[in-house]
């Protein structure tokens, strides 16, 4: 058995909701929620032989810390390296109403149109200009030049039980205003940007 886990974090802060973060010298951000969803894992053996899990979803979320660790039943060995989507693929976006992970109950779907919700970030900014000092970043979107899943590879020292995966949610922000872009809530040129900032926030944990 494997377990993964998702260090969830704005810097080098450990992130959790409700917590203040600088983002500059002039904006304070306060995170309520962060959600996203990983799917497709594959691992890659010393040999580098690839190793593909039970094809499942799954809903990382900073309000349940049980969501952020994830469980794989993988032959015994050591691994160095693993692939994952951040995202719901495009068949599973019209494949219907689901269960689980992607069960709409979660607020992770927009319609059978526009699909899922790939990834979700929202609070306030001292540089919001809307009520409430606001931004809602709700990004999807899986058509052709709006699609915001993103495939992430990443190398790690072998491992063989255990592999800690930090999330950098502050890697969003890069190059976005909040003062001019607090709101993103359908697929579109804005949702990219968004798609091509987070799939820059995975590195590994070095083992201490």
């Amino acid at each position: 058995m494997l377990t993964i886990r998702f260090d969830n974090r704005f810097g080098s802060e450990r992130l959790q909701p409700e917590q203040s973060f600088y983002l500059n010298e002039n904006d304070t951000l306060v995170i309520n929620r962060f959600k996203y969803y990983i799917s497709h894992i594959q691992l890659i053996d010393l040999t580098g032989k690839t190793i593909v899990p039970e094809n499942q979803y799954y809903l990382i979320d900073i309000a349940d810390e049980k969501s952020t660790a994830i469980q794989l039943s993988v032959p015994e060995g050591r691994y160095t390296g693993i692939r994952f989507l951040i995202g719901v693929d495009s068949i599973r976006n019209v494949s219907g109403v689901q269960t689980g992970a992607l069960d709409p109950l979660h607020g992770m779907f927009w319609t059978w149109n526009s699909g899922y919700i790939m990834a979700k970030l929202e609070g306030s900014a001292s540089s919001s200009m809307i009520a409430g000092k606001q931004f809602t970043y709700h990004i999807g979107g899986f058509r052709r030049h709006h699609n915001t899943t993103r495939l992430i590879e990443l190398q790690a020292p072998a491992f063989t039980d255990s592999l800690t995966i930090i999330a950098n949610a502050a890697t969003w922000f890069n190059g976005i205003h909040i003062a001019k872009e607090p709101v993103c809530h359908s697929p579109g040129g804005l949702a990219v940007r968004f798609a091509d900032n987070y799939s820059k926030m995975f590195s590994i944990q070095s083992k201490q």
